[in-house]
Parts: structure tokens; C-alpha cells; sequence
């Protein structure tokens, strides 16, 4: 019988810490409408340490084998929590994101919903285009919630350019985001074709 590993354990106290910085997050975020520079960098850096923990406890729980029922739900969740409030705080400071916004965000909780439901019978990794669109969608949302356009003196071109890097990052994410999106569907037809192939 394999051994069940216990939810307390330190992958699981960060996907908790995630979860529980999202309000946080997000009011450093909108403090002020958005228009607050210092309150945006504490904002981005709440956000990158949610990016950095995120790996951390991934690779923690792969290491030392803590993976756990907890950690399967909660960390998919803890992920579209912190990227899902950035998308949706950013579209209020920026309304036109909106367009951006809602097509991610369902994308995103769809699928999530699709692989909780499914976690019983197998774990679906994220294959190679996820990983990289998660990673281009940090680094994009990272580049638009730090106050770089707000920048002055000799700080504002280099500001500018990162602002700029950060938008055409942006469009290369939701493309990201669509297409593993719809690699996350065929492996999921793929697999139930396959598990109703096999004797009962």
C-alpha cells in the first residue's frame, strides 16, 4: 500500500501562504485606483514572491516526494487566484484588458476545474507550451503591475521599454494560454478514450 503522505509539510504551508497573500495582493494593487507607485511595487513584489514560492514548493514536493490530495487541489487553485486577481485588478486600473481578462480567465479555471476532476484517476503534468506560458504570463503580469511608465528622469525610457516589453509579452501569453489550453483538452480526450478501452 502506498504511503500517504501528510498535508502538513513546507509545499503545502507555501501554497496556503499563496492563497492567503491574494486579498493582500490585491489591494496594494488597486490602492488608490491603481495610481499609487509605491503601493504598485508592493504589489509586484507580493506577486513575485507568489511567483517564486510557487516553484519552490512545486520542486519541494517533487524532491521529497510531499505530494499530497492537499497540494493537488490547493495548488492549481493558489496559482489562478494570484495570476487571476492580477488580470482582473490590472483590467480595472486598464479597462481595454478586459478583452484579455475574461477569454484568459475562463480558460484558466476551465481547465483547472477539468484537472481536479479528473485527479482522482491521474495527474496530468503541464506539458512543455504550460510551463512556458506560465512563465510568460508571470513575467508579463510582473512588468505591468510594477509602476515602470511611472518612472522619471533618466528612469523613463528604460521604464518605458520594460512597460512596452511587458504588453508584447502579454499578447504572446494569451497565445500561450489558448493553445496549451487546447493541448490540455486533446490529452484529456486522449486519456478517457483510452481508460474506456481498457477491461473493466
Amino acid at each position: 500500500m502506498a504511503e500517504t503522505q501528510s498535508n502538513w509539510n513546507v509545499p503545502n504551508a507555501l501554497t496556503t501562504l499563496r492563497i492567503v497573500m491574494v486579498p493582500f495582493f490585491g489591494w496594494a494593487l488597486l490602492h488608490e485606483g491603481g495610481d499609487s507607485a509605491g503601493w504598485r511595487w508592493v504589489a509586484y513584489v507580493l506577486f513575485a514572491l507568489a511567483m517564486i514560492t510557487d516553484k519552490i514548493d512545486g520542486d519541494l514536493a517533487r524532491k521529497h516526494n510531499l505530494i499530497t490530495n492537499f497540494g493537488k487541489i490547493a495548488d492549481p487553485i493558489a496559482d489562478k487566484a494570484i495570476t487571476g486577481m492580477a488580470f482582473v485588478g490590472l483590467s480595472i486600473i486598464y479597462p481595454v484588458m478586459w478583452w484579455i481578462t475574461v477569454p484568459v480567465l475562463i480558460r484558466e479555471w476551465g481547465i483547472t476545474v477539468a484537472r481536479l476532476s479528473i485527479a482522482k484517476q491521474v495527474v496530468m503534468a503541464a506539458n512543455q507550451s504550460g510551463k512556458v506560458k506560465t512563465m510568460a504570463q508571470a513575467l508579463a503580469l510582473g512588468g505591468l503591475i510594477a509602476p515602470f511608465h511611472y518612472l522619471s528622469g533618466g528612469w523613463d525610457v528604460p521604464g518605458e521599454i520594460v512597460w512596452w516589453l511587458a504588453i508584447v509579452l502579454l499578447a504572446v501569453a494569451v497565445v500561450l494560454t489558448m493553445t496549451s489550453g487546447a493541448e490540455f483538452v486533446r490529452d484529456v480526450v486522449r486519456y478517457r478514450r483510452t481508460a474506456s478501452d481498457q477491461p473493466a
